[in-house]
Order: structure tokens, then C-alpha cells, then sequence
């Protein structure tokens, strides 16, 4: 199975190496997204970040023929367990009934010293 290599006009561009993400058959691979918009600002108040990191992962998952629902993990690294409760709050109010599995994680530091990263697994639709 050849990978498909996926690009989201709508995410902010990747700042190294490596691609948004992948698409292997139905499965959908992101690359860690942390909260910086199109523009090049980064955001560090935690929910607005937590938002901004979530839609641009999903955008990155439509552009594997995915959807909010086909979301089956994301993985959340968090520069401060005290944000915890916010990065929920924006968490649940992103994916409102669908729970997709998480792992959530405080780490040393984050590149700008932003609050969170996270990435996501997915599902393209059938016929996508």
C-alpha cells in the first residue's frame, strides 16, 4: 500500500521535516500540530490554542477524506497539567458527543514554549 501524503491549506504550514500527514488505506496519520495560525502568530492562551490546534488537525484529517466522527485518538501533550481543565473545556466543546480515545501528557517544553501539540488517528470514509 502506497502512502498518500496529506496537505491542509486550512492548518498552518509545517515548520520542519515532515509533512501534515499521511493517509495509509483508510487510516489517517497527523503530524503534531501546535497553536499557530496561517499567519504565523502563535497562540498561548490555552482554550483559544486548544481550539486552534484541534481545527487544524480535523482539517488535516477532511483532507484525508475523514471527519470529526472518524477521529478514533488524539494524543495531547501539555506543557502545564494546571491547563488540564481548560484543554478539556475546549476538547468537549470541539467534539461535543463523540469521544474519541486521548492520551494526555505534561512534557518538559514545547517548541515556543507554547501550551499544548497534539496530533490525531482517523478514518477516511468509504469511497474516500
Amino acid at each position: 500500500m502506497k502512502p498518500k501524503e496529506l496537505v491542509s491549506v486550512e492548518a498552518s504550514p509545517a515548520l520542519g521535516p515532515y509533512c501534515h500527514g499521511r493517509k495509509y488505506g483508510d487510516m489517517i496519520l497527523t503530524s503534531g500540530q501546535i497553536p499557530l495560525t496561517k499567519n504565523g502568530e502563535y497562540v498561548y492562551e490555552v482554550k483559544a490554542a486548544t481550539a486552534l490546534v484541534l481545527g487544524n488537525l480535523l482539517s488535516i484529517v477532511e483532507a484525508g477524506g475523514g471527519c470529526k466522527e472518524s477521529v478514533a485518538r488524539v494524543e495531547v501533550y501539555i506543557r502545564d497539567l494546571k491547563d488540564f481543565a481548560q484543554i478539556n473545556e475546549a476538547y468537549k466543546e470541539f467534539f461535543g458527543n463523540h469521544r474519541p480515545a486521548r492520551v494526555c501528557v505534561q512534557v518538559a517544553a514545547l517548541p515556543e514554549d507554547v501550551p499544548l501539540e497534539a496530533s490525531m488517528i482517523a478514518f477516511a470514509e468509504s469511497g474516500t
